[in-house]
Protein backbone atom coordinates (compact mmCIF):
# COMPACT_ATOMS: atom_id res chain seq x y z
CA UNK A 1 0.00 0.00 0.00
CA UNK A 2 1.13 3.29 -1.12
CA UNK A 3 2.10 6.09 1.13
CA UNK A 4 -0.73 8.71 1.47
CA UNK A 5 0.88 11.81 0.42
CA UNK A 6 -0.37 15.12 2.49
CA UNK A 7 -1.38 18.58 0.27
CA UNK A 8 -3.15 22.00 0.85
CA UNK A 9 -6.55 22.00 -0.66
CA UNK A 10 -8.64 24.56 -2.09
CA UNK A 11 -12.12 24.13 -2.68
CA UNK A 12 -14.39 26.25 -4.65
CA UNK A 13 -17.73 27.16 -2.61
CA UNK A 14 -18.56 30.74 -3.89
CA UNK A 15 -20.65 30.61 -7.09
CA UNK A 16 -24.64 31.19 -7.55
CA UNK A 17 -25.49 28.51 -8.93
CA UNK A 18 -27.74 30.00 -11.37
CA UNK A 19 -28.74 26.61 -13.16
CA UNK A 20 -30.01 25.11 -10.28
CA UNK A 21 -33.70 26.85 -10.84
CA UNK A 22 -35.68 26.66 -7.55
CA UNK A 23 -32.73 26.96 -5.22
CA UNK A 24 -31.37 30.56 -4.06
CA UNK A 25 -28.86 28.92 -1.70
CA UNK A 26 -25.17 27.67 -2.02
CA UNK A 27 -25.13 24.45 -3.45
CA UNK A 28 -22.61 23.37 -1.86
CA UNK A 29 -24.92 22.65 1.11
CA UNK A 30 -27.25 20.84 -1.25
CA UNK A 31 -27.77 16.79 0.59
CA UNK A 32 -26.21 13.61 -0.91
CA UNK A 33 -29.38 12.40 1.79
CA UNK A 34 -32.61 13.64 0.46
CA UNK A 35 -35.61 14.59 2.85
CA UNK A 36 -39.03 15.57 1.86
CA UNK A 37 -38.16 17.16 -1.57
CA UNK A 38 -34.05 17.37 -3.16
CA UNK A 39 -33.33 20.33 -1.48
CA UNK A 40 -33.35 19.46 1.63
CA UNK A 41 -32.30 16.78 3.33
CA UNK A 42 -28.89 15.71 5.26
CA UNK A 43 -24.79 15.69 4.64
CA UNK A 44 -24.06 18.06 2.33
CA UNK A 45 -22.03 18.28 -0.58
CA UNK A 46 -19.29 19.64 0.81
CA UNK A 47 -19.03 16.99 3.84
CA UNK A 48 -18.43 14.55 1.16
CA UNK A 49 -15.96 16.43 -0.97
CA UNK A 50 -13.99 17.56 2.48
CA UNK A 51 -14.00 13.62 3.66
CA UNK A 52 -12.36 12.70 0.35
CA UNK A 53 -9.72 15.58 -0.02
CA UNK A 54 -5.85 14.57 1.10
CA UNK A 55 -4.86 15.00 4.59
CA UNK A 56 -3.74 18.72 5.21
CA UNK A 57 -5.05 22.13 5.25
CA UNK A 58 -8.34 23.16 3.27
CA UNK A 59 -9.90 26.53 2.67
CA UNK A 60 -12.90 26.76 0.88
CA UNK A 61 -13.21 30.18 -1.23
CA UNK A 62 -16.92 31.52 -0.58
CA UNK A 63 -18.70 34.36 -1.81
CA UNK A 64 -22.79 34.03 -1.89
CA UNK A 65 -24.28 32.89 1.32
CA UNK A 66 -21.02 32.52 2.91
CA UNK A 67 -22.06 32.95 6.67
CA UNK A 68 -24.55 29.96 6.08
CA UNK A 69 -21.21 27.57 4.66
CA UNK A 70 -19.26 28.84 7.26
CA UNK A 71 -22.03 28.17 9.85
CA UNK A 72 -22.34 24.66 8.48
CA UNK A 73 -18.57 23.97 8.18
CA UNK A 74 -17.34 25.59 10.99
CA UNK A 75 -16.97 21.74 12.21
CA UNK A 76 -14.83 20.39 9.64
CA UNK A 77 -11.49 21.79 10.43
CA UNK A 78 -11.45 24.13 7.11
CA UNK A 79 -10.66 28.05 7.35
CA UNK A 80 -12.09 30.53 4.32
CA UNK A 81 -10.96 33.01 1.34
CA UNK A 82 -13.63 35.51 1.04
CA UNK A 83 -14.19 35.85 -2.92
CA UNK A 84 -15.30 39.28 -3.16
CA UNK A 85 -16.45 39.25 -6.42
CA UNK A 86 -18.01 36.04 -8.38
CA UNK A 87 -15.18 36.39 -11.13
CA UNK A 88 -14.43 33.19 -12.27
CA UNK A 89 -12.45 29.99 -11.58
CA UNK A 90 -9.40 32.24 -11.98
CA UNK A 91 -10.46 34.88 -9.87
CA UNK A 92 -11.88 31.86 -7.13
CA UNK A 93 -8.00 31.08 -7.36
CA UNK A 94 -6.63 34.28 -6.61
CA UNK A 95 -9.15 34.92 -3.87
CA UNK A 96 -6.92 31.82 -2.42
CA UNK A 97 -3.57 33.47 -2.85
CA UNK A 98 -3.23 34.56 1.15
CA UNK A 99 -3.95 30.72 1.75
CA UNK A 100 -1.13 29.57 -0.84
CA UNK A 101 1.14 31.81 0.85
CA UNK A 102 1.03 30.86 4.20
CA UNK A 103 0.89 27.44 4.10
CA UNK A 104 3.93 24.85 4.53
CA UNK A 105 2.37 22.58 1.92
CA UNK A 106 3.97 22.45 -1.44
CA UNK A 107 1.51 20.10 -3.31
CA UNK A 108 -2.02 21.65 -3.50
CA UNK A 109 -5.54 20.73 -4.95
CA UNK A 110 -7.72 22.68 -6.67
CA UNK A 111 -11.15 21.66 -6.63
CA UNK A 112 -14.68 22.55 -7.40
CA UNK A 113 -17.37 22.89 -4.52
CA UNK A 114 -19.80 20.62 -6.81
CA UNK A 115 -18.32 17.71 -7.27
CA UNK A 116 -18.32 15.30 -4.59
CA UNK A 117 -17.51 11.91 -6.45
CA UNK A 118 -13.87 12.25 -6.42
CA UNK A 119 -12.21 9.61 -4.63
CA UNK A 120 -8.87 9.50 -2.25
CA UNK A 121 -6.82 7.75 -4.33
CA UNK A 122 -7.66 9.95 -7.37
CA UNK A 123 -6.30 12.75 -5.45
CA UNK A 124 -3.64 11.33 -4.07
CA UNK A 125 -2.67 10.07 -7.96
CA UNK A 126 -2.84 13.76 -8.84
CA UNK A 127 -0.41 14.61 -6.32
CA UNK A 128 1.94 11.51 -6.88
CA UNK A 129 1.96 13.00 -10.69
CA UNK A 130 3.46 16.28 -8.92
CA UNK A 131 6.77 14.62 -8.50
CA UNK A 132 7.53 14.78 -12.54
CA UNK A 133 5.24 18.17 -13.24
CA UNK A 134 4.55 21.20 -12.20
CA UNK A 135 0.71 21.54 -12.71
CA UNK A 136 -1.72 18.73 -13.49
CA UNK A 137 -4.95 18.35 -14.61
CA UNK A 138 -7.92 15.12 -13.93
CA UNK A 139 -9.56 14.62 -17.10
CA UNK A 140 -12.07 12.09 -18.17
CA UNK A 141 -14.28 10.56 -21.29
CA UNK A 142 -18.16 11.70 -21.44
CA UNK A 143 -20.61 10.25 -23.22
CA UNK A 144 -21.88 13.55 -23.94
CA UNK A 145 -18.89 15.38 -25.43
CA UNK A 146 -20.94 18.93 -25.96
CA UNK A 147 -20.19 21.71 -23.65
CA UNK A 148 -16.91 20.26 -21.78
CA UNK A 149 -14.07 21.69 -21.68
CA UNK A 150 -11.01 19.78 -23.77
CA UNK A 151 -7.87 19.36 -22.92
CA UNK A 152 -5.44 19.63 -25.96
CA UNK A 153 -2.44 16.87 -25.45
CA UNK A 154 1.23 17.13 -27.72
CA UNK A 155 3.60 13.92 -26.80
CA UNK A 156 2.17 13.44 -23.47
CA UNK A 157 2.39 17.04 -22.41
CA UNK A 158 -0.78 19.08 -21.84
CA UNK A 159 -0.52 22.14 -24.14
CA UNK A 160 -3.80 24.04 -23.24
CA UNK A 161 -7.20 24.00 -22.02
CA UNK A 162 -9.67 24.66 -24.98
CA UNK A 163 -13.72 25.66 -23.27
CA UNK A 164 -16.60 23.97 -25.70
CA UNK A 165 -17.29 27.33 -26.89
CA UNK A 166 -14.48 27.51 -29.16
CA UNK A 167 -13.70 23.75 -30.03
CA UNK A 168 -17.04 23.30 -31.53
CA UNK A 169 -15.82 25.69 -34.53
CA UNK A 170 -12.85 23.34 -35.14
CA UNK A 171 -13.06 21.09 -37.87
CA UNK A 172 -14.99 17.80 -37.72
CA UNK A 173 -11.47 15.98 -38.22
CA UNK A 174 -9.31 17.66 -35.59
CA UNK A 175 -12.53 17.36 -32.57
CA UNK A 176 -12.51 13.74 -33.10
CA UNK A 177 -8.78 13.54 -32.63
CA UNK A 178 -9.87 14.83 -28.62
CA UNK A 179 -10.22 12.14 -26.12
CA UNK A 180 -9.36 13.59 -23.04
CA UNK A 181 -12.10 16.51 -20.69
CA UNK A 182 -11.64 18.81 -18.56
CA UNK A 183 -13.23 17.90 -14.96
CA UNK A 184 -12.19 21.08 -13.82
CA UNK A 185 -10.07 19.83 -10.87
CA UNK A 186 -6.29 20.49 -10.66
CA UNK A 187 -2.72 19.92 -8.20
CA UNK A 188 -0.23 22.04 -8.82
CA UNK A 189 3.12 22.73 -6.88
CA UNK A 190 2.32 25.70 -4.98
CA UNK A 191 5.54 27.68 -5.56
CA UNK A 192 4.83 27.64 -9.78
CA UNK A 193 0.82 28.25 -8.94
CA UNK A 194 2.08 31.48 -6.74
CA UNK A 195 4.35 32.33 -9.57
CA UNK A 196 1.93 32.41 -12.33
CA UNK A 197 -1.34 33.78 -9.94
CA UNK A 198 0.48 37.25 -10.88
CA UNK A 199 0.51 36.34 -14.02
CA UNK A 200 -3.47 35.53 -14.56
CA UNK A 201 -4.34 38.89 -12.89
CA UNK A 202 -3.17 40.10 -15.82
CA UNK A 203 -5.53 38.85 -17.94
CA UNK A 204 -9.67 39.31 -17.49
CA UNK A 205 -12.03 38.57 -19.70
CA UNK A 206 -15.71 40.46 -20.19
CA UNK A 207 -17.95 38.03 -20.13
CA UNK A 208 -21.83 38.43 -20.02
CA UNK A 209 -23.53 36.31 -17.18
CA UNK A 210 -26.78 36.20 -15.87
CA UNK A 211 -27.28 38.29 -12.40
CA UNK A 212 -30.78 38.81 -10.37
CA UNK A 213 -32.29 37.37 -13.53
CA UNK A 214 -30.46 39.82 -15.59
CA UNK A 215 -27.90 39.61 -17.93
CA UNK A 216 -25.00 41.74 -17.49
CA UNK A 217 -21.19 42.09 -18.32
CA UNK A 218 -18.71 41.29 -15.58
CA UNK A 219 -14.53 40.88 -15.49
CA UNK A 220 -13.75 37.49 -15.18
CA UNK A 221 -10.79 35.23 -14.64
CA UNK A 222 -10.28 31.55 -16.19
CA UNK A 223 -7.94 28.61 -14.98
CA UNK A 224 -7.96 27.96 -18.30
CA UNK A 225 -5.64 30.86 -19.11
CA UNK A 226 -3.32 29.68 -16.41
CA UNK A 227 -2.59 26.55 -17.92
CA UNK A 228 -1.55 28.05 -21.24
CA UNK A 229 0.82 30.85 -19.40
CA UNK A 230 2.60 27.50 -17.76
CA UNK A 231 2.57 25.80 -21.21
CA UNK A 232 3.73 28.57 -23.12
CA UNK A 233 6.61 29.19 -20.45
CA UNK A 234 7.78 25.40 -20.93
CA UNK A 235 6.42 24.35 -17.30
CA UNK A 236 5.62 20.42 -17.75
CA UNK A 237 1.46 20.16 -17.25
CA UNK A 238 0.31 16.51 -16.88
CA UNK A 239 -3.19 14.78 -16.67
CA UNK A 240 -4.40 11.67 -15.18
CA UNK A 241 -7.79 10.21 -16.28
CA UNK A 242 -10.65 8.77 -14.21
CA UNK A 243 -12.09 5.47 -15.45
CA UNK A 244 -15.98 6.68 -14.12
CA UNK A 245 -17.26 9.76 -15.77
CA UNK A 246 -19.84 9.82 -12.37
CA UNK A 247 -16.43 10.56 -10.30
CA UNK A 248 -16.14 13.84 -11.44
CA UNK A 249 -20.09 14.59 -12.49
CA UNK A 250 -20.85 18.41 -11.03
CA UNK A 251 -24.38 18.91 -9.73
CA UNK A 252 -25.44 22.01 -12.14
CA UNK A 253 -29.51 21.28 -12.14
CA UNK A 254 -32.11 19.75 -10.21
CA UNK A 255 -31.45 16.57 -12.63
CA UNK A 256 -27.98 16.50 -11.59
CA UNK A 257 -28.56 16.51 -8.08
CA UNK A 258 -31.34 13.65 -8.27
CA UNK A 259 -28.79 11.43 -9.84
CA UNK A 260 -26.30 12.20 -7.52
CA UNK A 261 -28.08 11.19 -4.54
CA UNK A 262 -29.39 7.98 -5.88
CA UNK A 263 -25.45 7.60 -6.78
CA UNK A 264 -24.64 8.13 -3.27
CA UNK A 265 -27.49 5.82 -1.59
CA UNK A 266 -26.19 3.10 -4.08
CA UNK A 267 -22.52 3.96 -2.86
CA UNK A 268 -23.92 3.60 0.90
CA UNK A 269 -25.54 -0.12 0.50
CA UNK A 270 -22.30 -1.02 -1.12
CA UNK A 271 -19.77 0.32 1.52
CA UNK A 272 -22.75 0.28 4.79
CA UNK A 273 -21.35 3.86 5.74
CA UNK A 274 -24.79 5.37 6.30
Amino acid sequence: MMKEVYAASIIFAAGYGSRMKGFSGNKTLLPLIPGSNPFEGEYPIIFEIVTNLPKGPKTLVIHHKKEEIIKMTRNLGVCYCDQPLPNGTGGALIAAQEFLERTDQEYCIITMGDIPFVMETTYQTLIRHLKEQDFVVLGFTPEDRAQYGIIEIENEKVQRITEWKYWKEYPLEMQRRFKVFNSGIYAARRSVLLTYLKKLKKRPHQVEKERDGKMTVVEEYFITDLVELMSNHGRKIGFSLVEEENEVMGIDTLEDLVLAQALFAKRNIQTKRF
